[in-house]
């Protein structure tokens, strides 16, 4: 083969390789665009005209299970209240659940909302209405029409957080444990993307918050991303995630590990 012959196809194999790489990192970005939950790029967090986080990036995907952690007042609510349009997005880009939220109009807030499960520390529960009828107001809420159909939605959810013969108690009648799992029975009525959890633990004993954090961390493995926020470091020890931190006006990636957080 003469020399020249030899020297284009080792360029040309070069050439090859690069294109492969290429086309190769190219399939990699689709598929994780395709399986993210959260996006944020250079986005500021607000409470009114007090900036609270700024530069904020983050990728959070499909079946992921992040904590974020950090001082009180640091930003923790004030970012998950941006994810559901509860505060206004004024610089940067974020989709959360397929939604551009710069470009969120006011009447597409309630879709928004429907993939996505919120859960809180003070349960908020309807207390004058059973278990039951809190599942079925909130369908109701969010355009349900068939009661066959919310009737079915309403067993299927109650049998995941393992309240399944408890919907015709009312609230004051269960432990705060179960109204927690009531709360997050809530969340799943729509069958949320993703899940956010702001301090979930934080009015239940050790015991009762390791029933609720072993269900969420299930929840995260039937495919849903959970971003829960918290103060309690022994749940971090004890069941072992991607941490994220609040600190001095930024967002900051720690890791798995507690090395780095500070405990406060």
């Amino acid at each position: 083969m003469p020399f020249h012959y030899l020297i284009f196809i080792i360029h040309l194999s070069q050439l090859l390789k690069k294109v492969i790489f290429a086309f190769s990192l190219l399939i990699i970005t689709y598929f994780m665009a395709i399986d993210s939950i959260i996006a944020l790029e250079g986005v500021s967090v607000y409470q009114r005209d007090n900036l609270i986080l700024s530069d904020v990036s983050l990728n959070i995907h499909k079946s992921e299970f992040v904590y974020l952690v950090g001082k009180t007042g640091t930003g923790k609510s004030s970012l998950m209240k941006t994810l559901y349009a509860d505060l206004p997005l004024k610089e940067g880009k974020a989709e959360v659940a397929g939604f551009s939220i710069p470009d969120l109009k006011h009447k597409e807030i309630p879709f928004l909302r429907r993939k996505i499960g919120i859960v809180f520390q003070d349960f908020q529960l309807l207390n004058d209405r059973s278990v039951n009828d809190n599942l079925i107001f909130v369908m109701k809420a969010t355009g349900w029409k068939d009661e066959d159909a919310m009737r079915h939605r309403m067993n299927e959810v109650l049998d995941k957080v393992g309240l399944i013969t408890k919907g015709f108690k009312m609230p004051h009648q269960l432990s705060g444990g179960e109204q927690q799992r009531v709360s997050i029975a809530r969340s799943l009525i729509n069958d949320p993307a993703l899940l956010l959890a702001d301090e979930p633990t934080g009015n239940l004993d050790p015991e009762t918050s390791d029933g609720i954090m072993q269900l969420l961390f299930d929840i995260s493995r039937s495919g849903r991303a959970v971003f829960m926020a918290t103060h309690n470091y022994a749940l971090l020890r004890k069941y072992p995630s991607r941490i994220i931190k609040c600190e001095n006006g930024k967002l900051v990636e720690v890791g798995e590990g507690l090395i780095g957080i500070g405990e406060e």
